[in-house]
């Protein structure tokens, strides 16, 4: 049985090496065969893509804007990263 904790995640709350998974594990890109839909608790239809780590199985939802980071990835980026640090730079949409 598999016990690994099971979460669904928006692809804005992904660290910077869920983000590097991620593009790891699709590095081609996603498409309509990896997209798993499901309806959640408000009965709303949502669209995800899987990615797996020793601890956990994420369901990332899927988005344009997910899409667009994976593509304009760059790990340098994310160089020095720390959760929760005040100074990093925040998207102003969210």
């Amino acid at each position: 049985m598999d016990t690994r904790k099971r979460i669904i995640i928006d692809f804005k709350k992904l660290t910077p090496e869920l983000l590097a998974l991620l593009v790891t594990t699709y590095p081609d890109g996603y498409d309509d065969h990896h997209i798993i839909k499901f309806k959640n608790a408000h009965n709303e239809w949502i669209e995800a893509v899987q990615l797996e780590t020793e601890e956990a199985r994420y369901l990332v939802k899927v988005s344009t804007k997910l899409a667009l980071t994976m593509e304009n990835y760059d790990e340098e980026d994310y160089v020095g990263y720390q959760a929760n640090d005040p100074d990093a730079i925040q998207d102003p949409e969210y």
